[in-house]
């Protein structure tokens, strides 16, 4: 686990977040508030209010308490939380993998979508990962499906490699595939 960063704020446009969330490292009792915001932001009739659903590609779950107690038990791996008025807005898993970082788990209340709150996160991230390991690239993977994601990373810098992961078919814990064509692929940024 890493230290956890000085919390602190930045200036939003959004309404909800006008004075700028504060930003901190999940603790093991922000564990199920975070799971609900997950599947808030991708699963299921909630997430139709966002633009971030994967509701058409995916049902079942995003994650568990489980899984997220795992991440937050990781050597090198922070969940940053992103609040404001004690409501968690938005969250991103980030970890040290070698000598870049990796950045998932990104979820943002699909209330508090296209305010730029999406983007303060992405920076928040892409700066402790300089910060706290001092690595000179950010990684991630997303659904291959996804284009109007994989286009809103492009316009903050990351470019696609062409290299790509299997679907995990078969393992519930990542959701309930309704097409037989997904794929992640993998997307860098240099920091």
């Amino acid at each position: 686990m890493t230290a956890e960063p000085t919390a602190s704020r930045t200036a939003d446009a959004d309404p909800d977040t006008a004075a700028g969330p504060a930003f901190r490292a999940a603790q093991p009792q922000d564990v199920p508030q975070v799971v609900a915001l997950v599947e808030s932001a991708y699963r299921g009739d909630a997430s139709r209010a966002g633009w971030t659903t994967e509701a058409d590609l995916l049902d079942g779950q995003r994650t568990d308490e489980a899984a997220v107690a795992e991440l937050l038990g990781r050597a090198e791996s922070v969940v940053l939380l992103a609040e404001s008025d004690g409501r968690l807005l938005a969250c991103c898993h980030v970890e040290r993998r070698g000598a870049t970082g990796y950045f998932g788990m990104f979820s943002v209340s699909p209330s508090a979508q296209g305010g730029g709150l999406g983007r303060q996160v992405l920076a928040r991230a892409e700066e402790w990962a300089r910060a706290a390991w001092g690595v000179g690239a950010m990684e991630m993977t997303v659904i291959e499906q996804r284009a109007d994601l994989i286009a809103w990373y492009e316009r903050r810098g990351y470019t696609r490699t062409g290299v790509y992961e299997p679907f995990p078919y078969g393992d519930e814990r990542f959701g309930i595939p309704l097409r037989s064509d997904l794929r992640f692929e993998k997307l860098v940024k240099s920091l």
